[in-house]
């Protein structure tokens, strides 16, 4: 069986939902999020200018050098490039808290880089996709409108954002409130969800998890240890270097992978690759924010001609 030719199962009403539950984690996201979160990032504009060239520029770009290296199955590749394509994951702000990283930046980092994934997850999509020969051909296969694809995204990401950050600037204590449980419902929500769509397809993850698992593990790799090594060495100090890499690795994949059902017929690749994202990602996410939890970061001393610089 080709990966390429299976497409996974999702009635219309059980993707409905679906759709509705990532607007909801996304409102929950945005109950934590104010107008200051922005106004951060105009005061000190570097570290996130950095990190959201990171999340849109590079990460796209090494993924097509990627798939240009290990030449995968098409959908495989095209579920890279959209993966690529989205903005940071609801759990980045945690881990870069428990990493001992820049936690406010990454605040500001998920709330710019989800208002810029409402055009940049569609434009980064669709022209790595057109770039890459056997992608590009997959492409033509399906009728995918951008400006559809564009009203898709705002609905599940703009709209509960606005609303999330209107209650909080409004009614700051009942958001407070309803804080208490929408974050932990968004997270079960978001488990759920990638649960109920492997179970349906479940024969299809079991033959085809180890194509995916490992391209998917470099590509992980990729993502975080672009984040790190660029803003080493635009020598960013060491919590805004935790707080980009973290951004950068821990991608939406629950946005992804309604994408794909939405507009690819849950295209086999992409979805497997989807779905094994938004389970990678929290270990490999868990794993290095608890590494770094244990190393809080230290000025290093260094000439005296050079002054003091946090590392």
């Amino acid at each position: 069986m080709n990966i390429d030719d299976i497409h996974l199962n999702f009635n219309a009403t059980s993707l409905t939902v679906m759709n509705v539950l990532i607007g909801f984690i996304m409102f929950g996201v945005a109950l934590d999020l104010q107008s200051s979160d922005f106004k951060r990032s105009l005061k000190n504009p570097k570290p996130a200018l950095i990190g959201l060239f990171c999340q849109f520029i590079l990460l796209p770009a090494f993924t097509y050098l990627l798939v240009l290296l290990i030449q995968p199955r098409p959908s495989i590749a095209l579920g890279l490039f959209l993966v690529a394509a989205c903005p940071g994951g609801n759990l980045s702000n945690f881990l870069t808290y428990l990493a001992r990283g820049n936690t406010p930046l990454s605040i500001s980092m998920s709330a710019i880089s989800t208002v810029l994934a409402i055009f940049m997850t569609p434009f980064n999509t669709l022209l790595w996709g057109s770039l890459y020969g056997p992608t590009n051909n997959l492409l033509k296969s399906f009728t995918i409108s951008p400006q559809d694809m564009l009203v898709t995204i705002f609905l599940m990401l703009g709209l509960p954002l606005a609303i999330g950050m209107y209650i909080r600037h409004k009614y700051p204590a009942k958001a407070q409130q309803i804080n208490k449980w929408a974050k932990k419902a968004s997270i079960a929500f978001f488990l759920l969800f990638v649960i109920v769509s492997l179970a349906a397809n479940f024969n299809y993850f079991l033959e085809f998890i180890g194509m995916v698992a490992i391209i998917v593990f470099i590509h992980n790799l990729l993502a975080i240890t672009l984040g790190y090594t660029a803003s080493s060495l635009l020598k960013l100090p060491v919590t805004d270097r935790r707080a980009i890499s973290i951004e950068v690795g821990i991608q939406n994949s629950g946005l992804g992978l309604i994408l794909i059902f939405n507009f690819f017929d849950g295209l086999g690749g992409m979805a497997l690759v989807a779905a094994w994202w938004a389970i990678w990602h929290i270990i490999s996410g868990l794993t290095i924010a608890t590494y770094w939890s244990k190393r809080p970061p230290l000025e290093e001393p260094v000439p005296e001609s050079a002054g003091s610089v946090k590392t």
